[in-house]
């Protein structure tokens, strides 16, 4: 089984504190991470080592979404962070494990992601668009500083 990988790097204006917690509050998570066109229900997340989720993205157009689900593997606060994804679809087969890097800049956080065993049925320069959209949304969710009064 032929199996393709992404990766990505991003300076983000907001401190790795922050970035974090857009990664492991899962309503912040579910706002940002489904690429333009899709919304995101996630209906289990327990973020922490070996903790499991399982989350839906929805194509607002058609109303079709596709579920799945996978494991935490590694958790380093405000650092790292590594995962699981199976989809439920038995036509997109196996597991992609995702890693993401945060380190802290002089002017915020450096972002890596690289996300590895994409099934061969998702060609990988879609899966590398829905990223950059989907960071791009991380990005207007962390980057401004909205005072509360």
């Amino acid at each position: 089984m032929t199996t393709n990988s992404v990766s990505l790097h991003r300076v983000i204006k907001a401190s790795p504190e922050k970035v974090f917690r857009a990664f492991s509050d899962s309503t912040a998570y579910s706002s940002w991470l489904p690429p333009y066109g899709f919304i995101c229900t996630v209906q289990h997340m327990e973020f922490k080592e070996g903790g499991k989720y399982h989350m839906t993205f929805i194509n607002f157009s058609t109303g079709n979404g596709h579920s799945f689900g996978g494991t935490f593997l590694e958790i380093k606060r405000n650092e790292f962070i590594k995962y699981t994804d199976t989809f439920d679809d038995p036509g997109l087969p196996g597991k992609i494990t995702t890693t993401i890097w945060l380190n802290e800049v002089s002017c915020g956080t450096e972002l890596k992601v690289v996300q590895e065993g994409i099934p061969a049925a998702i060609p990988p320069e879609m899966c590398y668009l829905g990223w950059q959209e989907s960071l791009e949304k991380l990005i207007k969710l962390v980057e401004p500083e909205i005072p509360d009064a």
